[in-house]
């Protein structure tokens, strides 16, 4: 039972790889949600680094830190799904940025950070879009060859 291959195994033969290629939208959002899990990330190295600073709650920073470094590395998963083309992760991009939003409110809002939130904003609102776009939804419906 021997299979003849002609030239090294790259695996593009794998059976998940007859799937439809995701459209050019779900592939860019996963770049938006990729650099949402370095944000958090960067977070979770921000508390970690204050951990060390502070005597009396390090407990509270370090459970801090540990639930941010779980949202970025499961942000990560999602956008590599996104990159690949699995259709699982689009749903829980969708969430996160709809979860995301409330925070762009507050920067520009109470926090009177304008940039950073319109630039958040503007970033959530386009992967958002990209995310339900007729593209996007079509590939999603799509049945597996």
């Amino acid at each position: 039972m021997s299979v003849e291959q002609e030239g090294p195994f790259d695996g593009r033969d794998a059976p998940d790889r007859n799937l439809p290629r995701a459209p050019w939208q779900v592939r860019w959002a996963g770049w938006v949600v990729g650099l949402e899990a370095l944000g958090a990330l960067a977070f979770t190295a921000a508390l970690l680094v204050r951990a060390g600073g502070t005597g009396s709650s390090v407990g509270l920073v370090l459970g801090q830190a540990g639930l941010f470094a779980i949202v970025g590395a499961a942000l990560l998963a999602v956008a590599r799904g996104l990159h690949t083309g699995g259709r699982w992760a689009r749903t829980p991009a969708i969430v996160t940025q709809l979860l995301l939003l409330p925070a762009a409110y507050s920067l520009i809002g109470p926090s009177r950070q304008l940039l950073i939130g319109i630039v958040t904003a503007v970033l959530l609102a386009a992967c958002l879009l990209m995310l339900t776009s007729e593209a996007a939804r079509v590939w999603n419906e799509s049945e597996a060859p």
